[in-house]
């Protein structure tokens, strides 16, 4: 065995490096070298001590291992018996007998799983370490297994030394720092998500739902989000984002990007100029941070989605018989690089399909181009069926999404369910163009009377129908320019009124002084409805609607 790293520890000897580094003498100390194991070193300076190191083969074994302040001990034989431990070790654990097998004599080993672990060393004769080994006193242990050749012409059997140094305090710090960081991550995880929805709003013409798992181990989350706003007038937005970047400050950016998006959303506006007046904002809250978003609009009377998508994934849509369409309309770039013109299309959803939001970590690799996981998302989805929630369990498993994954994913699934029987039954459109002068007033109303009749409303419902519609049409005819229409749709939650014209002023609720003639209309609707709103309708003119909840 060597002992020359443990002889440099014994008090009274010296290193060979200091030796080397500090003799007064370089001559002399080259001289000693080269006189051999017999020569006796040179004197020091007049004023030295003139004490000489002591040879190497002076130095006893047992004397340097017993001295050591790290746990040794010697076993040998294929059952380890017990050859010597030193007095470190007997403080930790108490006196060993010699002779007597480890697994006997020395149940500590047993505690840090170190018996197979010596077999293996004996028989590979290499060296093994264990590091932060926790025995039953409750001390930690870094344990370094060495192999003792074995000496025929003595007779010696081969043997292991076990070498113990007490790590009890870094392990507790180790303990502290991973305690910490869960803390952190926990605290980070519950910021993240009390920024998303913690419910998702379920619009009567659609079935919705998402996921969110934060990636990796550390308290550094990522700035995915998802949304889901209703518009009104049976119209819901869907929204996907991401913050690049990880941590509280991307958290931050994603929850003001995101209330900011409920807010433009309010003013119903198409989906390029939502994501237009977010790209101003999102310059203005941190123009380091880079972000990206998809803004989408359904209509359940036009069967489409109209989206327009900052820097983002495309959207894809499976159809009913499993073929899978993605979203080819324009790509602007991520939020807060201004200077561009961000500008809409539309992809189809018709009754039956299903669309899909996502955000990159679902689809990214580092070991491969992120084309190439859109594609297997898309084989995943063609075979996808079920709930919408079953369908975000299935794409997750599908692309290996674990929790050990290294980025955050958010999954936005939207159904538009082929309605068949008795609840086909609950939704119904009809509608009326307004052809003529005011003589189109009592149409509209004896229309609206005659399908609500027909839908076998409550009386008092017909009635209030009645009145909103004939409220409506009276501002289209009094203020709006032709095409005039006149829209009513029913689902199993609500009735909708919505008369659409050509001019693209939008009427506001205003009070009308006692002598005004004008001026009621939108104030009565907005009375007797649940809800009302209008908009600019994309091919110029406006939309204005009202809302009735229907009795359970």
């Amino acid at each position: 065995m060597n002992f020359t790293r443990w002889s440099a520890r014994l008090p009274g000897t010296q290193r060979r490096a200091a030796r080397d580094d500090h003799s007064p003498v370089p001559a002399a100390r080259a001289e000693y070298a080269q006189a051999g194991p017999g020569a006796k070193p040179p004197q020091d300076e007049p004023g030295g001590t003139g004490t000489a190191a002591p040879a190497l083969e002076d130095l006893s074994a047992r004397d340097i291992l017993g001295q050591l302040p790290a746990l040794v001990a010697l076993v040998h034989g294929p059952d380890h018996r017990v050859a010597f431990v030193n007095e470190a070790y007997a403080a930790a654990f108490g006196p060993r007998p010699s002779g007597v097998p480890a697994a006997e004599a020395m149940p500590e080993l047993t505690e840090l799983s170190l018996l197979p672990l010596m077999d293996q060393v004996l028989r590979s004769g290499t060296p093994r370490t264990v590091k932060s080994r926790k025995a039953g006193s409750g001390n930690s242990y870094t344990v370094t297994c060495t192999p003792v050749r074995r000496d025929k012409e003595k007779g010696h059997e081969g043997g292991v030394l076990v070498y113990a140094a007490d790590v009890t305090d870094h392990a507790e710090a180790a303990e502290r720092l991973r305690t910490s960081e869960r803390r952190h991550r926990e605290t980070a995880v519950t910021l993240q998500r009390s920024l998303l929805p913690q419910e998702l709003e379920q619009p009567d013409d659609l079935r919705i739902a998402a996921t969110y798992q934060p990636g990796g181990t550390d308290a550094a989350v990522g700035g995915d989000w998802y949304d889901v706003i209703t518009l009104g007038a049976g119209r819901t937005a869907l929204v996907i984002g991401d913050v690049m970047g990880r941590g509280v400050r991307a958290a931050a950016v994603m929850g003001q990007l995101r209330t900011a998006v409920r807010a433009y959303a309010r003013l119903d506006l198409p989906p390029h100029e939502v994501l237009q007046l977010l790209d101003g904002l999102a310059a203005e809250i941190d123009a380091s941070q880079i972000a990206t978003c998809a803004y989408a609009v359904h209509d359940p009377n036009e069967g489409r989605l109209v989206y327009s998508s900052a820097g983002h994934l495309p959207i894809l849509v499976r159809d009913e018989d499993g073929t899978v369409h993605r979203a080819e309309g324009p790509t602007g770039p991520p939020l807060g690089t201004g200077g561009w013109i961000h500008t809409s299309g539309t992809i189809a959803l018709p009754p039956g399909s299903t669309a899909v939001l996502y955000t990159d970590g679902l689809v990214e690799r580092r070991s491969e181009d992120i084309d190439e996981g859109v594609a297997a998302l898309e084989r995943a989805l063609s075979g996808a069926k079920g709930a919408p929630q079953v369908v975000c369990d299935r794409l997750m498993r599908s692309l290996n999404i674990t929790a050990e994954h290294d980025d955050d994913v958010a999954v936005l699934v939207v159904q538009h369910p082929a309605r068949t029987g008795a609840a086909a039954e609950l939704f119904h459109n009809a509608s009326l163009d307004l052809l003529g002068g005011i003589e189109a007033a009592p149409r509209a109303r004896a229309f609206a009377t005659g399908v609500l009749t027909s839908w076998r409303f409550p009386v008092e419902l017909c009635d209030l129908g009645v009145l909103a519609a004939g409220e409506l049409v009276a501002n289209s005819l009094q203020h709006g320019t032709p095409p005039m229409r006149l829209g009513l749709r029913r689902t199993d939650r609500r009735l909708i009124i919505e008369v659409t014209d050509g001019d693209d002023h939008l009427p506001r609720r205003r009070r009308a002084d006692p002598a005004d003639e004008a001026g009621r209309g939108i104030t009565i609707v907005a009375t007797i409805a649940t809800s009302w709103g209008s908009r600019r309708t994309p091919g110029g003119g406006k939309a204005v609607w009202c809302e009735f909840a229907l009795p359970q």
